[in-house]
């Protein structure tokens, strides 16, 4: 902005030499579009004192920029209307990416900063839940004799023996299976009679061998040769869980003497909370420990989720079967339980630490190369243990930080944090430049100051007059125009820059003149 005619020709002036020196930086870049450049103007997240490393083959001009940094971009050479020279953006070093921040090489190294890939992966992803060894019901059997009698003698003794099928468990005498063996064999002798006589008789006579077979099928009892005495065999292999039977005991129908499980097989009937329950399907595999053998771990498979779910808890059950040839898991431990959702697809992952979960959206800090970092919002799905699933936000190859969580405060926002990743620690808002000129002019209305000063390479910006904000109205008190000054001032913003040191200098500025005093 021009208050005064003398600033108007301070300003003509300042445009006449840019000018000149954008036809000069033109001649000596003719004939270079196609060799390697020397080098590259700064960039201005960079220091007075950051420089750029020359090319060592070509470089594409992929635009240009407002050197103020306005965002104001040209596809050819142009000119600001203060008569600045905009500046090349070349292939590779292009920072179109919204919200990229740049971090020095002596800064990431002091920070311990590592990235891993972006890649594709099965994902280990489980249901936590805790259960208890049960017995498989379908393998259970007990032994319950369907007539009345007595227990003579036990072949089977002590709970927890070893049977196996077709095995003598124990011997009865039961009067009411004696006599039915004796009304058969009556039966039988009157029907052979009766072949030989009527037909009436020798109907009837079969109709009592056939009831009393009959009887002693629905007993599923085996006698004895002289048919007085029934040996029960077990029907199952297994062991002997529970014995009520003792020798002389008397027993009535269906009271179960005997229990006998198979034990090759087991249940695990674990507890799923409520949320994890859409997560289940039969089939999927599990892993169940139990703390009897730390370290080791059985291989389980869901067959049945109840439908019923614990009102008190928020949990249903899910059973899992296992097999156990050796023995080890006995019916009653507590297991922990590891239900595998993800599958054995292959997902796009990135590692669970290098998510920023801010409690409304996660985000990762996407390494783009020569210190740069975007922070880029992804949606997540499965988790596993170390690896999380992307849904969407991140492609296979890209690179992601996963060192630099212990930056991010628990209290501050994702912005903030960002700041403080990018910023430096002599200066935490902005980037600060240090330069000397003239005091023109204190304008009261906006808090600015018209200020003339040399040239400043880090921002390719010539020797000119220019307007200033002013951190402090008082950084300007007792200052008059024409006072020569060293100043530094900071960049807070495209094209906003801020005066924060500002001090009278004994030595005369270059070209400074009188100016008008201020409003």
């Amino acid at each position: 902005m021009v208050r005064t005619g003398i600033t108007y020709a301070l300003v003509a002036t300042a445009v006449a030499a840019a000018l000149l020196t954008g036809y000069l930086l033109g001649q000596s870049r003719q004939g270079s579009a196609h060799t390697a450049s020397s080098g590259a103007p700064a960039d201005p997240v960079h220091s007075t004192a950051a420089t750029v490393p020359a090319a060592t083959g070509e470089r594409t001009v992929l635009y240009y920029r407002n050197p103020m940094g306005l965002p104001d971009t040209s596809p050819v050479p142009k000119k600001d209307p203060m008569g600045m020279d905009y500046l090349p953006v070349y292939a590779g070093e292009q920072q179109d990416d919204a919200g990229a921040v740049r971090v020095s090489p002596q800064r990431l190294q002091a920070l311990g900063v590592r990235t891993a890939p972006v890649e594709r992966r099965v994902i280990d992803a489980a249901v936590q839940a805790v259960g208890r060894v049960e017995l498989d019901e379908r393998r259970t059997h007990e032994i319950a004799p369907r007539f009345e009698g007595w227990i003579e003698r036990l072949h089977v003794n002590a709970t927890g023996d070893p049977v196996r099928k077709g095995q003598p468990l124990f011997t009865v005498y039961s009067p009411e299976l004696a006599a039915t063996r004796e009304e058969l064999a009556i039966a039988e002798r009157l029907l052979a009679r009766a072949v030989e006589s009527d037909a009436t008789s020798t109907a009837s006579a079969q109709r009592t061998v056939d009831a009393a077979r009959a009887r002693l099928n629905n007993w599923q009892a085996v006698g004895a040769p002289d048919g007085s005495r029934v040996v029960v065999r077990s029907p199952v292999d297994g062991i002997v869980l529970e014995k009520v039977a003792v020798e002389g005991m008397r027993f009535t129908p269906g009271m179960a003497v005997l229990r006998i499980a198979n034990l090759s097989s087991v249940w695990v009937l674990a507890d799923v909370y409520e949320q994890d329950l859409a997560r289940l399907a039969r089939g999927q595999k599990a892993r169940v420990s139990v703390d009897a053998f730390p370290g080791r771990h059985f291989d389980a498979r869901i067959t049945y989720i109840y439908p019923v779910l614990n009102a008190a808890t928020r949990t249903s059950t899910v059973r899992l079967e296992l097999a156990n040839s050796e023995r080890l898991l006995q019916p009653g431990m507590f297991a922990q339980v590891e239900i595998f959702t993800a599958g054995e697809t292959p997902r796009l992952t990135v590692p669970t630490s290098a998510l920023i979960d801010d409690g409304q959206r996660r985000t990762v800090l996407v390494a783009l190369g020569e210190g740069r970092f975007k922070p880029q919002v992804v949606e997540t799905g499965r988790r596993g243990r170390e690896h999380v699933e992307i849904l969407s936000g991140l492609a296979g190859g890209e690179q992601v930080v996963v060192s630099a969580n212990f930056l991010i405060d628990a209290e501050s926002n994702l912005q903030s944090a960002l700041a403080g990743f990018r910023a430096d620690p002599a200066t935490p808002q902005a980037i600060r430049h240090t330069t000397q000129g003239t005091f023109d002019e204190y304008f009261k209305d906006s808090n600015s100051v018209m200020l003339s000063h040399e040239a400043i390479a880090a921002l390719s910006w010539p020797a000119m007059s220019m307007e200033f904000g002013l951190a402090n109205p008082g950084l300007a008190a007792g200052l008059a125009p024409g006072t020569p000054i060293r100043f530094s001032f900071e960049e807070r913003g495209p094209g906003e820059y801020v005066v924060v040191e500002l001090q009278a200098t004994a030595r005369p500025a270059k070209g400074a003149g009188s100016r008008s005093p201020g409003r």
